[in-house]
Parts: structure tokens; sequence; C-alpha cells
């Protein structure tokens, strides 16, 4: 399991290496990888600014991570995710996961991102031409997140 919380870029292909370097149990990666874009509800996006908890969010998020080996069937995984001030087309976040079967795969990394989106402790804050202003969980969001508790 691989947990990262960081202001630098990542590469895509490296943590797949890294996660399945000599593994022959897999038959499937499923990859996730956000990007910041400008889709702002305010208009010309600047730039995004990520604020979190040291100590506090890496434990959340390896939390969760503990909670989808649980309930798939997954080899391995990671998550991800920059903070600091980012730009329009930087990457935000990577989620990988790795199973024998791509929809064990494909249910956990949209299980992660979708509590990423919604219970992870981060703090979005828009920078536009017009100014600046905390952004909070979309609606459809939480709604998508609420499906994994049944």
């Amino acid at each position: 399991m691989l947990i990262s919380v960081q202001q630098q870029d990542f590469e895509v292909n490296k943590i797949i290496d890294q996660l399945t370097q000599g593994r022959s149990d897999i038959g499937a990666i499923v990859t996730f990888t956000g990007l910041v874009r400008d889709l702002s509800k305010e208009k010309d996006l600047v730039a995004m600014d990520l604020e979190h908890y040291p100590g506090m969010t890496e434990k959340s998020l390896k939390s969760l991570a503990e909670s989808a080996l649980k309930k798939w069937q997954i080899k391995d995984l990671a998550i991800i995710h920059r903070v600091g001030r980012l730009h329009p087309t930087e990457n935000i976040v990577m989620v990988v996961t790795i199973s024998a079967h791509r929809k064990q795969a494909f249910d956990a990394c949209e299980y992660l991102m979708d509590y990423l989106k919604t219970q992870a402790p981060f703090w979005k804050k828009e920078i536009t031409r017009d100014g600046e202003h905390w952004v909070a969980a979309k609606q459809s969001d939480l709604k998508a997140t609420s499906r994994w508790e049944k």
C-alpha cells in the first residue's frame, strides 16, 4: 500500500511500476488521475490551494485504504494526493488499484475516489481573477458516496 500526501507532482507509470514489479498475480490495474480543471462556479480559475493537517490526513487515507482492502479482493493500492498551490491542467490526485479481476479493481478505485472527494481532510480554495473562495463537497459527490453505505 502506497499513501502519499505531497507537494511535488507524480509520475503515473512510476507508481504503477512500483506496485506491480515482480508480480504475476495481477489481472487488472485500474487508475484514476484527477487534474485541476477550470470548472469553477466563478470564472477564470487561476489556481487552487489545497490545505491539510499533516499526520491526520495520512492516517485518514490509510484508514480509507484499509477499508477498501477489506471490502474487495484487491492485491494492492496507491493513493497519491497533492497539496499546496496547483494550477489548471496539473495533477491533483491519483488512485491505483490492482487485482486479479477487473470488477474488484474498478469498484475499489471508484470507492476510494468517492470518499476522497467527500471525507478526506483536505480543504480547497479556488483562486480566480475575481477573488478567492472555499469549495464545499458537491451534492452529487455526497450522493455517490452514500451508495457504498448500503
